[in-house]
C-alpha cells in the first residue's frame, strides 16, 4: 500500500512540476510577446510625442542702405535701350555694393513711373516734366525695399500719373510713402513693414518684419506747416520715426538756415533721424541733440554727369538693433510688422489698441560713398570715399551723437 501511495504522490509531483513549467512558459512567453512590446510602444509614443519649446526671438536688427535721388528717366532711359540689358542696365552694377548684405534699401524716386508716356530725352529736359518707365520696377524691386514720393517731380504727369505711381510700385512689390503736396498731412508718414533679422533663444535666424514709420516731406515750394510735422508725434510713441525730407537750394555744399531750422524741428517732434535730399550735392551733416541729421546725400542714380559734385552720393548706412526687450513684446510687434507692409495699413492704430510700448532699439550709422560717373552708379573709390566725409563732416558728427545713437 505504501508504494502504490508513494507512486500516486509522485504522479502528482510530476504534474504539479509540469504545470508549474507551462505557468512559467506562459509567464515568459506573456511578457516577451505582450507586455515587452506593450511596454516599448507606450516608451516609443513618449519619445514621439515630446514637443520641444518652440524658439523664442531675443534680438531684432536690420541692417538698411538709404540713398539718395534715384531716377532712371531721360538720358538714363536713352543708355540703357542702347544696352543689351535694356532696363536692367541702370542697377548692373549695383551687386558691388553687397546688397545681400543689408534687410533692406531705401530711396527718393524723383519721378512719377507711368506707362504710355513718350518723352524724349530734350523734351524732358525742356520742360523738367519728368517720367521713369514702370518697366524697369521688376529689375528696381530686386534692390529696393521703399521709396519716398515727397518732391517736386512726382506729380509731373498729374494727379492720375501720381496714383498710377503708386499702383505701379504696389504690383512690383516696392512700398511707398510721402506726397508730392505737403497739404496732404494724411500721406505725410507712413508705416512700413521693414525687414528684419530674428535671433532666437536656440541661436537660430530667421527673417521678419518690424513696424517702422517712414515720413516725406517736400519743402522745396513751401514749408510744411508746424500740423505737417507733429504728425510724427503719434508714431514716435510707438515705434522708430525715419524723415526723408525733399528740400534746398540746389547746388549748394552745406544747407541754410531755413533748411536747419526745419529739419531741427523734425528731430523736436519725434524723428529719430533726418535723411535730406534734393540739392543733387552731397551736404553737412550734423548731430543735432544727438540724432544723425544728412541734410543732402546727393545723386544715387541720377543722368547728371557733368561734375564731381552731381555724380557723387552719399549713402548712409544705418543698423538697427533691439536692447534688452521681453520676448513676449518682440513677438507682438513682429507679429504686427507682418501686416504693415500694405499701403495705408491700420498698424498704428493696432499698436495703440495692443497697448504696446516702444521698442528699446540702438542705432548706428556708417557712409557708404556712391558714384555714377560714366552712365552708371557704382561703389566710390577710397579718395572719393574720403573727400564724401569730409564734406558730410563726418568726423565731427559721429562725435556729438549721444545714446541710442552711435557710429558703426
Amino acid at each position: 500500500m505504501q508504494s502504490i501511495t508513494n507512486g500516486h504522490s509522485g504522479k502528482r509531483i510530476w504534474v504539479i512540476i509540469i504545470a508549474l513549467i507551462l505557468v512559467v512558459g506562459l509567464i515568459v512567453a506573456g511578457y516577451w510577446f505582450v507586455i515587452k512590446p506593450a511596454v516599448s510602444h507606450n516608451t516609443v509614443d513618449k519619445k514621439v510625442t515630446v514637443v520641444k519649446p518652440k524658439p523664442q526671438p531675443t534680438i531684432i536688427s536690420s541692417n538698411v542702405l538709404f540713398t539718395g535721388n534715384t531716377y532712371w528717366g531721360r538720358y538714363i532711359n536713352d543708355w540703357s535701350m542702347a544696352s543689351p540689358l535694356k532696363y536692367a542696365y541702370p542697377f548692373s552694377r549695383l551687386n558691388e555694393f553687397n546688397r545681400d548684405q543689408y534687410n533692406a534699401w531705401i530711396s527718393g524716386l524723383e519721378c512719377p513711373t507711368v506707362a504710355g508716356v513718350n518723352m524724349t530725352s530734350a523734351q524732358e529736359d525742356d520742360t523738367l516734366s519728368f517720367n521713369c518707365s514702370p518697366s524697369y520696377l521688376p529689375e528696381a524691386a530686386k534692390w529696393f525695399t521703399a521709396f519716398t514720393l515727397a518732391n517736386n517731380h512726382t506729380d509731373n504727369q498729374g494727379i492720375d500719373g501720381f496714383t498710377e505711381t503708386k499702383q505701379q510700385l504696389e504690383k512690383a512689390g516696392i512700398q511707398y510713402f510721402g506726397h508730392y503736396d505737403p497739404r496732404s498731412i494724411d500721406d505725410i508718414c507712413e508705416v512700413i513693414g521693414l525687414p528684419v533679422t530674428v535671433t532666437s533663444d536656440d541661436e537660430s535666424i530667421t527673417s521678419g518684419n518690424l513696424p517702422v514709420a517712414l515720413c516725406g516731406y517736400h519743402a522745396v515750394f513751401r514749408i510744411p506747416t508746424p500740423e505737417s510735422v507733429a504728425v510724427m508725434q503719434k508714431y514716435s510713441k510707438y515705434m522708430p520715426v525715419i524723415a526723408m525730407p525733399h528740400m534746398g537750394a540746389e547746388y549748394k555744399p552745406a544747407a541754410d538756415q531755413l533748411k536747419v531750422d526745419f529739419y531741427h524741428s523734425l528731430i523736436d517732434s519725434g524723428a529719430d533721424m533726418v535723411l535730406g535730399d534734393h540739392p543733387h550735392w552731397i551736404q553737412n551733416s550734423e548731430s543735432y541733440k544727438g540724432h544723425l541729421i544728412v541734410y543732402s546725400m546727393g545723386n544715387f542714380i541720377f543722368d547728371q554727369q557733368d561734375s564731381i559734385e552731381v555724380s557723387r552720393s552719399a549713402a548712409i548706412n544705418v543698423v538697427m538693433k533691439t536692447g534688452d526687450n521681453k520676448t513676449d513684446l518682440l513677438k507682438k510687434w513682429l507679429k504686427l510688422g507682418d501686416s504693415c507692409i500694405a499701403f495705408k495699413d491700420d498698424c498704428l492704430a493696432q499698436a495703440e489698441a495692443q497697448g504696446l510700448t516702444k521698442l528699446n532699439i540702438n542705432y548706428q550709422f556708417g557712409v557708404v560713398g556712391t558714384n555714377d560717373a560714366g552712365k552708371i552708379v557704382k561703389p566710390a573709390t577710397i579718395d572719393q570715399q574720403n573727400s564724401i566725409l569730409q564734406r558730410l563732416d563726418w568726423s565731427s558728427t559721429i562725435k556729438n551723437l549721444l545714446p541710442p545713437y552711435s557710429s558703426l
